[in-house]
C-alpha cells in the first residue's frame, strides 16, 4: 500500500484492510516509538532529529556473511570498517517505483557529504525473481546506482533492522549505533538534517573518518550494445515501422519491421530538450503510441513528461511536464504547466491520449483539443479495487492497450490485468490478479492465474498478449473467458521483457535485459532476434 500524501510507502498489509493514510502515518510513528522503548526497533528518525544528541543507543546489527555484494567487486562490506562514517541503509526492491524516486535524494546526499557518508543499498526482494543477483545488477546498471548494494535475498538484514515497507531508510552513526529510521520517499530534508548534524557532532569529538574507503570508485560497467535495456516497442504494420524505446540510451529508434534503421530520435544524452531529432533529449523513455501516421507520443518517464514527435517535420515537442516529479493533487490542469509523476505508458484512442501514471497508481488523459491533463481513473491508493473510475485502485500501471471497446492495463505491483471502460459511468474490472502480494507463474482461469510483475500488454487478433516480465514469458489472455496460457518463453529465451507489440504474424518484444528486440512468430511460436541493419551508423553513440 502507498501512503501517497507523503510520497508513497509500500507496506505489507492483510488484504482487505484499508486505513486512512493520515491515521496510518500517526499509528506508524506511535508503534515505532513503542518498539524503541521496548528495545524492539529503531527510533523514528523525525523524533531522533529533535534530540540534543543524535548519537544512537542500539548497536547496528552486523551484516550476515555469505551475501552477494554489488559495486564492491563482490567483496562484502562490514559495519566495523565503516566506523567513523555516517551510514545510510536504503532498503529497497527493484519492482517498487517509489524506491527509484529515492535515488536522486541519495545522489544529492552523497554529493553533499562525500566520503563522510556511506550509502548502502539493501535489496530485500518482494518478488521471487528479484532475489537473483544478476537481475539486481541489471537494475543497478539501468539506474546508474554506484554505491554498494547487498542482496538481502532472505530478508535477514530487513528483519534485523525491523524494516516494514519499501523504501525504508535507516541512519547509523559513526560509532556504529542506529540513530533512527524513516519510510517512504520524499525524505531528503529530514535525512539531510540528521546526517549533517551527526557529522557536526562527531567531528567535534574527533570521530569522523573522511578518507575514501576501498570500494570507492568500484562499479559495474554498462554493456556496449546497439540497444541498452529497451523498455517498450511499438509496431506499425500499416506503414512498416517499428519504434523502439532505447531507454538507457535515452532515445527513440525508428526502424522498419525487418530491422532497417530509419532514424534515431534524441542525441543519446539524458535531458529534457525539444528540437529536431539530432538535438532533442529524453530521459529513460518508455511507452509510445501513434495518434496518426505522422504523430508519435512518448512517455518520457524519468523526465516526468509527455513528448510529441512530428514524424514529418522530424521534431520533438514537450506537451506536458517540466522535468520535475510531484504528487499530482489537482484533477485537471493545463497540460504545458502540469508536473507529472512517472508516466510509463501511453495510448491514443478516439482523440484522447491515455497515460499510465505509474508513480501514483492512476490513469490520466490528455485532450489535444483543449490541451489539458485530467485524472481519468484511480483513487491514488495502491491496490486492486474494482468499481467506478473514481473508486478503483491501481498498482503502478505500466502498460496500456485497447480492443476499441475497453482499455486494458498491465498492473505490475498486483501482477494483474485490469479492464477499464471508456466514458462517464465506466467501470474497472480485474481480469487477472488477486492482491499486491499474490504472484507466481500459474496458467489457468480467472482468480487461479498468477503472473509476476507484468509490465506490458497488447491486443492482437482477439487476444491479449502479456509481457509477464518477472517470469520472463509471454502469455495470452482471453478477455471473455479470463483464461491465461503461456505462449512463449520460460527457458531463458527472454530476460524480463518490458513491452510488446504486434504486426501481422509477429509479436515484437522489448527483451529488456537481453538488450534486444525479439520477434515471435505468432503461428509457430518461433523466437528470433531482430537484427538491426544500420548502414548509416545512426545507432553509434556520440
Amino acid at each position: 500500500m502507498h501512503l501517497t500524501f507523503t510520497g508513497s510507502l509500500k507496506v505489507k498489509i492483510v488484504r482487505g484492510i484499508a486505513i486512512a493514510a493520515s491515521l496510518m502515518l500517526l499509528a506508524g510513528v506511535m508503534v515505532a516509538g513503542l518498539r524503541w522503548a521496548t528495545g524492539l526497533d529503531s527510533l523514528p528518525l523525525s523524533v531522533a532529529a529533535d534530540m540534543p544528541s543524535l548519537a544512537g543507543k542500539q548497536p547496528a546489527p552486523a551484516f550476515p556473511a555469505e551475501l552477494d555484494w554489488i559495486n564492491t567487486g563482490g567483496r562484502p562490506v562490514t559495519l566495523q570498517e565503516l566506523r567513523g562514517k555516517v551510514v545510510l541503509l536504503d532498503f529497497w526492491t527493484y519492482g517498487c517505483i517509489n524506491c527509484f524516486h529515492v535515488i536522486p535524494d541519495l545522489e544529492r546526499l552523497q554529493k553533499n557529504y562525500g566520503s563522510k557518508l556511506v550509502i548502502i543499498g539493501v535489496h530485500s526482494a518482494k518478488f521471487a525473481t528479484e532475489r537473483k543477483t544478476a537481475h539486481i545488477e541489471s537494475v543497478v546498471l539501468r539506474y546508474g546506482i554506484d554505491h554498494p548494494v547487498v542482496n538481502d535475498k532472505d530478508m535477514q538484514i530487513w528483519n534485523a533492522y525491523g524494516a516494514e515497507g519499501w523504501p525504508t531508510l535507516t541512519v547509523i552513526d559513526p560509532a556504529g549505533n542506529v540513530v533512527g529510521q524513516v519510510s517512504g520517499e520524499g525524505q531528503y530534508e529530514l535525512l539531510n538534517k540528521v546526517i549533517g548534524s551527526l557529522i557536526k557532532e562527531f567531528s567535534a569529538r574527533g570521530l569522523i573518518n573522511a578518507k575514501p574507503l576501498w570500494f570507492s570508485g568500484i562499479h559495474l560497467e554498462m554493456p556496449k550494445t546497439a540497444l541498452l535495456y529497451p523498455g517498450k516497442v511499438l509496431a506499425d504494420a500499416e506503414h512498416d515501422r517499428l519504434f523502439i524505446a532505447d531507454s538507457n540510451h535515452d532515445r527513440i529508434v525508428m526502424a522498419t519491421l525487418s530491422g532497417k534503421v530509419l532514424a534515431v530520435i534524441g542525441d543519446g544524452k539524458p535531458g529534457l530538450r525539444d528540437g529536431d531529432y539530432a538535438h532533442a533529449q529524453f530521459h529513460y523513455p518508455q511507452g509510445m503510441t501513434l495518434a496518426n501516421a505522422d504523430t508519435l507520443y512518448v512517455a518520457d518517464t524519468d523526465n516526468n513528461a509527455i513528448r510529441k514527435i512530428d514524424l514529418v517535420k522530424r521534431t520533438v515537442t514537450t506537451i506536458a511536464g517540466d522535468g520535475k516529479r510531484i504528487y499530482m493533487t489537482r484533477t485537471t490542469m493545463p497540460a504545458r504547466n502540469a508536473e507529472l509523476n512517472t508516466p510509463w505508458a501511453v495510448l491514443f484512442h478516439d482523440g484522447v491520449l491515455y497515460i499510465a501514471m505509474a508513480g501514483q497508481h492512476q490513469l490520466w488523459s490528455y485532450d489535444p483539443l483543449t490541451n489539458s491533463i485530467d485524472l481519468y481513473a484511480g483513487s491514488g491508493r495502491e491496490g486492486i479495487d474494482d468499481g467506478s473510475l473514481a473508486q478503483a485502485s491501481f498498482a503502478q500501471s505500466s502498460g496500456l492497450t485497447t480492443d476499441g471497446k475497453y482499455l486494458y492495463v498491465a498492473d505490475p505491483e498486483a501482477s494483474a490485468v485490469r479492464q477499464v471502460g471508456f466514458g462517464p459511468g465506466a467501470q474497472v474490472h480485474t481480469l487477472v490478479g488477486t492482491g499486491l502480494f499474490d504472484f507466481g507463474d500459474v496458467d489457468g482461469v480467472g482468480d487461479t492465474v498468477r503472473l509476476q510483475h507484468d509490465l506490458g500488454i497488447t491486443w492482437h487478433a482477439g487476444q491479449l498478449y502479456i509481457a509477464d516480465t518477472y517470469n520472463s514469458k509471454i502469455k495470452v489472455l482471453d478477455a471473455k473467458t479470463r483464461r491465461v496460457t503461456t505462449f512463449a518463453g520460460g527457458t531463458g529465451e527472454f530476460d524480463e521483457p518490458g513491452g510488446l507489440s504486434a504486426a501481422g504474424d509477429y509479436l515484437y518484444v522489448a527483451d529488456t535485459n537481453h538488450n534486444r528486440i525479439a520477434r515471435v512468430d505468432i503461428k509457430s511460436g518461433r523466437i528470433s532476434s531482430l537484427k538491426l541493419d544500420d548502414p548509416r551508423h545512426l545507432l553509434a553513440q556520440p
